[in-house]
Formats: C-alpha cells, sequence, structure tokens
C-alpha cells in the first residue's frame, strides 16, 4: 500500500462539483488533493447541457432560488479568474435566458411561477418577465408558429461544460493541488491520523474530506456519519452540425455553443444508471426544439448522448458536514455549472473555515425528516 504527504483537505471526486471545490479551497491557500476515477466515472458533468440557469430553480425551496441567483451573480467574476489564472475560459456567456411555452396552459404557468416567486431575492424573484408572442419575436427572430409567448430571465446565460472543467482542472494544477487519477475511492473515515480515503493502490490522508463523487456518495457517505439520499435521472442532448448564429441567447430547451452548433436538450427519465442514447426520447427532443426554431429541421444531426443526473428527494443541492466526524463534508447537486460559481468562491471559503454559513443549513438532509435548524 502506497501513503501519500497529508493534505489540507481531500477532495472525493474530479467532476464539475469536486474541481470547483477544490480551487475555491486552493485559492483560500490550502493544500488540497482531489480523487479523480477518470473517464470510466458516471461523469454527469460531460453530458451537461452548459446553462448557468436561474429561472425555474428553488419553486418549492426559495432557499434554493436564492442560492442560484448568488452563483449566477458570482459566474461574471468567476469565469473571468478562470480565464486569466489558465488561459482557458469557459466560453460564459451572460446574455439572459428564455424559457418559451407552446401554449396559452405553458405560458399560465410560467406567469404563476414568477409571481410565487416574487419575494424570493429582496422581491426580485427570478427577475423574469413573461413576454407574449410580439414581443418574443423582436428578441428571438425565427421563433415556430406554435410558440405562444416566454419567459426572459436576466440572470441567466451559459458556458461550455467541458472547457470548464478543462479550466478547473487546469486552475488545479496552476495552484498546486495533487490531482490523482487512480479512482474510484472504495473507503473513507477517520483514525488517529485524520481522515483517509483509500484507493485500490493508494491511502490518502487530509485534515479535512469532502465527497463530492455524485452517486459515487450514497456509497461513501454513510463511512463518514452521513445519509445522503440521491436518485438517478437521465437526460439526452442532440448536436447538429455548425451553422451561423441565429440564437442570441440561450432556451431552455436549444443553446448555441461558440463554435456555432446547436444543442437539444430536455428529457427526463427515469431508468436507473444507464447512459444509452434511445430514440423515442431523443426524437422528442428534436421535434419540440423545431417546434421552436423551424429552422432546425435543415440542419444535420451529428452525435448524440446520454448522462445521469444527480437529484435530492426535492431536486435541490445536499450540503452537510457529518455531526459524527466534524471536518467531514458532503456535497451533492445536479447544478454543477449553475453552481460552479457558489461552489468556487463561496462554499469552499466555508469549507476551508470548517463551517457552513447558517443561511444554507437548509440544504442539509435534515430537511427531509422534519428537523428544526
Amino acid at each position: 500500500m502506497n501513503w501519500t504527504g497529508s493534505a489540507d483537505t481531500i477532495v472525493v471526486g474530479g467532476g464539475l462539483v469536486g474541481t470547483a471545490i477544490a480551487w475555491g479551497l486552493a485559492r483560500e491557500g490550502e493544500r488540497v488533493t482531489v480523487i479523480d476515477e477518470g473517464d470510466v466515472a458516471l461523469r454527469a458533468s460531460r453530458g451537461n447541457f452548459g446553462l448557468v440557469w436561474v429561472q425555474t430553480k428553488g419553486r418549492n425551496l426559495p432557499e434554493y432560488a436564492r442560492w442560484t441567483r448568488r452563483s449566477a451573480d458570482i459566474w461574471p467574476e468567476f469565469a473571468a479568474t478562470l480565464t486569466e489564472q489558465t488561459g482557458v475560459g469557459p466560453d460564459y456567456h451572460k446574455p439572459g435566458g428564455m424559457i418559451l411555452a407552446l401554449s396559452e396552459e405553458e405560458l399560465e404557468g410560467m406567469r404563476e411561477t414568477n409571481q410565487r416567486m416574487h419575494n424570493v431575492n429582496g422581491g426580485q424573484g427570478y427577475g423574469a418577465e413573461i413576454l407574449d408572442r410580439a414581443e418574443l419575436e423582436k428578441m428571438l427572430p425565427g421563433i415556430g408558429p406554435d410558440v405562444v409567448g416566454g419567459s426572459y430571465g436576466k440572470h441567466d446565460g451559459h458556458a461550455s461544460p467541458l472547457r470548464l472543467l478543462r479550466s478547473l482542472t487546469a486552475g488545479l494544477k496552476a495552484q498546486g493541488v495533487q490531482h490523482a487519477t487512480d479512482g474510484p475511492v472504495t473507503e473513507v473515515g477517520k483514525d488517529g491520523e485524520g481522515f483517509f480515503a483509500k484507493t485500490a493502490s493508494t491511502t490518502y490522508r487530509g485534515a479535512k474530506i469532502v465527497l463530492a463523487a455524485g452517486h459515487g456518495n450514497s456509497k461513501l457517505a454513510p463511512m463518514i456519519g452521513l445519509d445522503v439520499p440521491l436518485r438517478p435521472e437521465k437526460g439526452q442532448i442532440l448536436v447538429t452540425e455548425r451553422c451561423a448564429p441565429f440564437l442570441p441567447m440561450p432556451t431552455h430547451v436549444v443553446r448555441q455553443t461558440d463554435e456555432g452548433s446547436i444543442m437539444m436538450g430536455d428529457s427526463h427519465e427515469d431508468t436507473g444508471y444507464s447512459t444509452r442514447s434511445t430514440t423515442p426520447p431523443l426524437t422528442d427532443i428534436a421535434r419540440n426544439a423545431v417546434r421552436c426554431f423551424p429552422a432546425l429541421a435543415k440542419l444535420r444531426i451529428l452525435r448524440s448522448w446520454a448522462a445521469v443526473r444527480i437529484l435530492s428527494p426535492d431536486g435541490g443541492p445536499i450540503y452537510e458536514q457529518s455531526r459524527e466526524m466534524p471536518g467531514a463534508f458532503s456535497v451533492n447537486c445536479h447544478s454543477g455549472v449553475t453552481l460552479a460559481g457558489a461552489h468556487a468562491m463561496a462554499l469552499a471559503p466555508m469549507i476551508a473555515r470548517g463551517a457552513l454559513d447558517p443561511d444554507i443549513d437548509i440544504f442539509t438532509t435534515r430537511r427531509f425528516h422534519g428537523e428544526a435548524y
């Protein structure tokens, strides 16, 4: 068995959540070890649609809406800092975002949601406004005849998940983070020397430990006194050939990348941990996208993929420090791109201090058991 030197914090998981936390911890001056499983991992990061999205978040958990807005506000500084440090930008843009309605019922549902969320964030709500078709056409020329209106969120934007992961990984290297790739971690715990994380070949040690291993946290969390209830949900994406810029902002179902290709998504399937692309959902995705933007019918589909979301019982993130083993944290969410700013520049400093701020106590698993905060 090989042994490594002790770090201030071990981060288990090298996806967008783990690397954002590790980058933020290193920025706080910590010695950090990241343990990654590599490309064989069930990595949600590589299947992410790439939205930095505030609208729709926290409809039944207002604190989640506030946390998401906080991350969106952090993102411009976060992206600029990463780009300056590494020379690799995450292709972040904040032109706002649009949710398109294909029926009056959908539009009315958007209106009710925005009204209900009005008091979130000091009365600013999502910062979204409902647009009728005439208003929408001015912002998004080329929408299909079935589109009746939409909800425009000025705080929304988008980024490239893969370039973000590449940038964060380069940022870890620039800050001297030990980035191990011999995962998966099979055991975590605490002994007289502090916290440890074991892989098949190595035992890593640190004064603190953060579990950011996605669905792997379900197995590892009980070893540090935490119960993290997570469920998988498959989402699929289609990508077209490149075309001239025509979409000035992302929508909830279609976005155009910096390279010019069109990404289409928005599927939700209960198929366990399967990452297999299947025709019926992909057909629905394409049909829905063409209803929104008929010009897409002329483009060739080049590839598709599926990935597994990481969802808690209420869809909100889970952040918790173990009561049984203080210094051990679990970080879980399905919004790895949206929340990357907050994870790197708000949550990581809390973990570096050894305590989560009271205003995010709602995100512990105690909310699922009716415990007071």
